[in-house]
């Protein structure tokens, strides 16, 4: 089995987050993608409690459908959450299940300050996706749909219901 792991803060998950789970998927370069939320991040980034990010996940895996799944692991390793670390957690709980990093462009510039991205690269292979007009040459594009965004909306009363379905939105609000 083939799971491409979609990491991030998910603060809160939207129909970006869905579409790039949802390509993985159907363009074969995964039998499943599995989101799994920062339960603390390692940059520090003000997020809503890791449970209401879980459960807003677990919905909208929900509506993607059987192949799509969210995973607490982060939860039980130790903070802050370091992406080798959960990665190799993962494939330890997981024998036999070949494990790729999907990744937004979006975090490029910033892989220098990762723990081991080097060990990344080698050893879980990242799927790299592009947002709007940003993304490495070649790399698949997506909307420019943004969790800050939507932050920044609801911040100033403003409509989400395209980026957002209500039930996400809802468990992410709490």
């Amino acid at each position: 089995m083939r799971v491409a792991v979609f990491g991030g803060s998910f603060n809160p998950p939207h129909v970006g987050h869905a579409m790039v789970a949802a390509w993985a998927r159907w363009v074969d370069l995964a039998d499943a993608t599995w989101f799994v939320p920062a339960y603390h991040h390692a940059f520090d980034k003000a997020l809503v409690p890791f449970d209401r990010r879980l459960d807003a996940c677990q919905r909208l895996c929900a509506r993607l459908g059987p192949d799509f799944a969210t995973c607490d692991i982060e939860s039980r390793l130790p903070t802050p959450s370091y992406t080798i670390n959960t990665l190799r957690a993962l494939a330890e709980d997981h024998p036999g299940v070949g494990f790729r990093l999907l990744l937004g462009a979006d975090n490029l510039p910033a892989v220098h300050k990762w723990r081991a991205w080097s060990a990344i690269e080698a050893e879980f292979s990242p799927i790299i996706v592009g947002r709007g007009d940003h993304g490495p040459e070649g790399a698949p594009r997506f909307p420019d749909v943004s969790s800050t965004e939507i932050r920044r909306r609801l911040s100033s009363s403003q409509d989400v219901h395209h980026l957002i379905p209500p039930d996400v939105l809802s468990a992410w609000l709490g």
